[in-house]
């Protein structure tokens, strides 16, 4: 294996191998433009010379991704450009040879304003964007400064999309959020392309971002109390935003969480994890945990130091 330069930064959410993915190959996120901050989390960059297969497994974000990637193989080149709904699945990639992939991850309900139609027709699929939209730009060519301009560039000339209806407070919503159902949506950037982020979009994002930060938001119902809605309206909007519902949203997070105590080396009281994360017991938290990586909490704590090249099993 040869690097084709420095390691990554130490961020590791949702990478289920960190430590190897430094060794194998040059990853880091860098911000996107501040005009872009209400849509987009972070670019993803990702650069690798392999002599053997590399495959990295990574438990997705509720988050919709772009995907720009150039493999070279014998002087052949393939390029792809895809947009990527949330993955409900453990997502597998195997790299191999040279390359680079130049990435967009939005915010929870960020890409809603870009898309035509609820999210959710995205969840589970894979797309290819359309020739017009990534004609004359490269983010997979230049420096990190220059990749993350060309991402910068295409999604400020991005057109404004056609609202759903959903897009569109109705009294009832409105007056859930303490908005005048005549509100004008909130300002975009018309000398950019950018659609506006409309107050729907701006209270998913919002609520999104609790449930990451927040650890006692455990159940739908307790949220939707905690800010004087219900239940079935919170699944219609994150289901239209998000592309899954929020009970979806929160076990995602609180898996990961999870993982982050079976990742820490030490003992872990899985009972305990299991009450302070809102499982029924301990087996429940370790089902959803085998569901969600493929391995129990101890086989994956056990994967994290197997030597290069071992492969994986799934035993307790």
């Amino acid at each position: 294996m040869k690097k084709c330069d420095s390691g990554p930064r130490a961020d590791n959410r949702g990478i289920l191998d960190p430590a190897r993915l430094r060794r194998e190959v040059r990853f880091r996120r860098l911000p996107p433009a501040p005009a872009l901050l209400p849509y987009v989390e972070h670019y993803w960059l990702v650069d690798w010379c392999l002599d053997e297969p590399f495959e990295q497994r990574v438990l997705p974000h509720p988050a919709v991704n772009l995907v720009f990637r150039r493999d070279v193989a014998d002087a052949a080149v393939s390029e792809s450009a895809e947009v990527a709904g949330v993955g409900r699945e453990l997502f597998r990639i195997t790299l191999a040879g040279t390359g680079r992939v130049s990435g967009v991850q939005f915010r929870p309900g960020g890409f809603r304003p870009f898309w035509p139609g609820p999210v959710a027709e995205l969840t589970g699929e894979r797309r290819p964007l359309p020739a017009g939209l990534v004609a004359g730009r490269h983010p997979c060519d230049g420096t990190d400064d220059e990749r993350a301009a060309a991402l910068d560039a295409l999604l400020l000339a991005w057109h404004p999309r056609p609202a759903s209806p959903t897009a569109t407070p109705s009294a009832a919503d409105a007056t859930a959020n303490g908005l005048s159902a005549a509100s004008p949506p909130m300002a975009g950037s018309p000398a950019t392309g950018l659609p506006s982020v409309d107050p729907l979009s701006a209270e998913v994002m919002t609520l999104a971002g609790e449930i990451r930060a927040d650890r006692s938001v455990l159940r739908v119902d307790d949220l939707a109390r905690r800010h004087g809605t219900t239940t079935r309206r919170l699944q219609r909007l994150f289901l239209d935003h998000v592309g899954v519902g929020p009970k979806w949203v929160i076990r995602r997070y609180r898996i990961q969480e999870a993982i982050e105590h079976a990742a820490s080396g030490g003992p872990v009281d899985w009972a305990a994890v299991a009450a302070d994360l809102g499982y029924a017991d301990q087996a429940h938290l370790i089902r959803e945990f085998a569901a969600a990586t493929g391995l129990t909490p101890a086989a994956y704590a056990r994967s994290l130091n197997r030597p290069a090249g071992a492969s994986l099993s799934r035993p307790g």
